[in-house]
């Protein structure tokens, strides 16, 4: 069984040996200033959908503009990205910036493969939300620097939920779930579509009720899957999913729960904001019918607890255009082009004075309260990308769950694979 991570460990020291080969002065000798670096080119590794068009021709232009060299985007895909970046952080000539998930962050700066970009985080970032920034940063040290991020929310069928006679959106758990049901009575549309393996939402839930997915034993980590806390936000997640025809033991991608919604016969799922421009894609016609709301929590003063995800941009240790690269992130990260990624795919402002250009984006206006208020990651150590790593054993733990073993006893039937993962990166 392949961890993509795992094997990030065992190249540390390559990493280490690929900085020390790098150019003391960052960029070969090259003065800073447009005609410092002219005809020079940048490559910046992104992920498959992170980049928009608008974003990009902007950065591209404006990096330009500001230093005479041009960025050579590489599109990646998500799939196999995690040995493929362990691999590429290794080697003489890595990419320059490389975009990262925050999950995994850890795991790559504790390997040696990331510059300190502790300078650039303090003319950055000085008003960038703590939950966007805690997971670029390892053991006090700025690896990485937020680049985008959001959480779950609520996306419905406007159509449907009229067709039920709702009126409004609910403000707590209790009226959402009551509205599923008059859905489920007085339409012939699943009220919710939500798949066993919702991983990240799950996530969330743990989060809003407390709970830990690792504890701290002796000098080791190990999991913490059988606490009472984790067992209450599974069945939250049980009740939910009871509101739905979705398999059990697939997760939202599989199929694409978009894709799903798009049929016009689904009164909601639980997605990210860019989701919804795949549900058009699928069906153009269904475009006015989307909604969102944020996903409501107990009572109705505090949002669902959601999980932050996105991505962080990074400098490779062994590039050897490091300043360059933090020119080129100083543009990429500006208020503009942030405020581009919030209006144009829907994140979440990370900055309040970002707010403004959530206002044309309902994704966008939907995520910013349970981001600013509930909001939180996967734990933030090295051992834990490998835990996510294919197969999962906590989407084993979901479906064998919701398929009616207890808590306690799904827990103890996994516990095992995730220590022996916690354990190989100790």
């Amino acid at each position: 069984m392949k961890r993509g991570l795992i094997a990030a460990v065992a190249v540390a020291g390559m990493m280490v040996g690929a900085t020390a080969c790098g150019a003391d002065d960052g960029d070969g000798g090259a003065k800073a200033g447009p005609d410092g670096y002219k005809g020079q080119k940048l490559t910046v590794w992104v992920m498959s959908g992170s980049n928009p068009a608008g974003w990009t021709k902007t950065v591209s232009a404006d990096f330009k503009k500001a230093t005479g060299a041009t960025v050579d985007f590489k599109v990646q895909q998500w799939d196999g990205i995690q040995q493929k970046l362990t691999t590429a952080l290794s080697e003489s000539t890595p990419p320059d910036v490389v975009e990262i998930g925050n999950t995994h962050t850890a795991a790559y700066a504790a390997a040696g493969g990331l510059a300190d970009l502790g300078d650039l985080k303090k003319k950055l970032g000085a008003d960038w939300s703590e939950g966007f920034n805690k997971s670029a940063v390892v053991d006090g040290k700025q690896y990485a620097l937020p680049w985008y991020a959001g959480n779950r929310v609520v996306m419905y069928n406007k159509k449907v939920w009229a067709q039920a006679g709702i009126k409004g959106t609910p403000k707590t758990r209790a009226e959402l779930f009551k509205d599923f049901d008059t859905i489920g009575k007085k339409t012939k549309a699943q009220p919710l579509y939500l798949p066993g393996q919702n991983w990240y939402f799950l996530d969330g839930l743990i989060i809003g009720t407390g709970g830990e997915l690792v504890k701290k034993q002796g000098d080791k980590y190990v999991s913490n899957l059988g606490d009472p806390k984790v067992a209450k936000a599974m069945q939250i997640y049980k009740d939910y999913q009871a509101f739905s025809d979705a398999p059990k033991n697939k997760d939202e991608a599989n199929p694409q729960q978009a894709q799903v919604f798009a049929k016009g016969d689904v009164g909601a799922i639980i997605a990210m904001g860019y989701e919804a421009a795949t549900a058009v894609q699928a069906n153009p016609k269904i475009k006015d019918d989307i909604g969102f709301f944020t996903i409501p929590g107990e009572s109705a003063d505090k949002p669902e607890g959601v999980f932050l995800g996105g991505s962080n941009l990074a400098v490779a240790a062994g590039s050897q255009k490091q300043d360059l690269a933090k020119e080129f992130l100083k543009v990429a990260l500006s208020k503009k082009a942030d405020g581009a990624m919030v209006s144009e795919s829907g994140w979440a402002p990370k900055s309040p004075d970002l707010a403004s250009f959530a206002k044309d984006n309902p994704a966008a206006q939907a995520e910013a309260p349970a981001a600013a208020k509930s909001s939180g990651v996967t734990p933030l150590i090295p051992q834990w990308a490998s835990v996510e790593n294919t197969p999962n054993p906590i989407k084993d733990y979901m479906t064998s769950v919701l398929n009616g073993k207890s808590p306690a006893a799904a827990a103890k039937a996994v516990e095992g694979e995730i220590n022996k993962r916690l354990a190989q990166q100790q």
